[in-house]
């Protein structure tokens, strides 16, 4: 019935060090030999995404797929074809930074297609992205005019503090009318992408483009950046880490976390 699996990654497929569990590999894998295809759904970008296909079988396969920046692009793991984006304006982008950069125990991620540059970088963030292959280059000063020419698919800011990120995120959204699509995730981030652009819309896009239904589609995740998979496919499923309102979300609630949720909704909806 079912013939496409999208995943969030962090905190969902993977632990809160950034590892995998082999029992989560073992049911990928056994999904991809009966048809099945699975494809990472992520706020990263692609090129940190490319340890772990190797791991799952999919690296530099045609035909397989990752999702990255929370629906910004659509990647073919062959030669990491980029085959869609939906990027920030510039103007967004530097509007989403000129408010984030200001409050000095916050860190902003700037992404670009192919490189994550970060401003007033913090410890905790730094050795949150180590584990999970994370390139990126510190901005030495708040000149965005750097990123004058290029494609801009999300700004994030990071605080573990939620009620500053809270404040950021209304900010932000205040001064844009709430013309952006912001989300949050890992508990420490706030994340502002292009309106209209989300893991949902990029889950469906991509299924159109094989020739799947939003019913044979399964989406995994646990967090508000997932929302919009959730909603959009015919069966999805949370973690059991998973917050409230993904939870709400949900057909089917793993009993098992990020250890092993994936694998048991695999062998529930797929294998078994």
């Amino acid at each position: 019935m079912y013939k496409l699996i999208v995943s969030d990654l962090d905190e969902t497929l993977l632990g809160s060090d950034g590892s995998i569990s082999q029992a989560n590999i073992d049911a990928i894998k056994a999904a991809s030999k009966v048809g099945v295809k699975f494809v990472p759904n992520t706020g990263r970008s692609f090129t940190s995404v490319q340890v772990l296909l190797k791991k799952l079988g999919l690296f530099q396969m045609a035909n397989e797929f990752v999702i990255s920046y929370n629906g910004g692009a659509i990647i073919e793991n062959q030669n990491n074809q980029v085959l869609q984006t939906n990027e920030m304006t510039y103007e967004e982008a530097k509007g989403v930074f000129e408010i984030t950069s200001k409050y000095p125990h916050n860190d902003t991620h700037v992404y670009t297609l192919h490189k994550l540059y970060i401003y007033n970088p913090r410890k905790e963030d730094l050795a949150y992205l180590e584990p999970r292959h994370v390139d990126y280059q510190i901005m030495k000063n708040d000149d965005f005019s750097i990123f004058k020419e290029d494609k801009i698919m999300k700004v994030i800011t990071m605080n573990p503090d939620k009620h500053v990120l809270h404040q950021v995120h209304d900010e932000v959204m205040a001064a844009f009318d709430d013309q952006l699509n912001a989300s949050y995730s890992s508990g420490m981030y706030a994340e502002f992408n292009h309106l209209g652009t989300d893991k949902g819309t990029a889950t469906l896009e991509l299924a159109a483009s094989l020739g799947i239904q939003k019913d044979e589609i399964i989406a995994l995740g646990d967090n508000s950046n997932d929302l919009p998979m959730l909603r959009k496919v015919g069966m999805p499923v949370v973690v059991s880490n998973g917050t409230d309102e993904a939870k709400s979300l949900a057909k089917y609630i793993t009993q098992d976390n990020y250890r092993a949720g994936v694998a048991e909704a695999i062998h529930k909806f797929v294998l078994d």
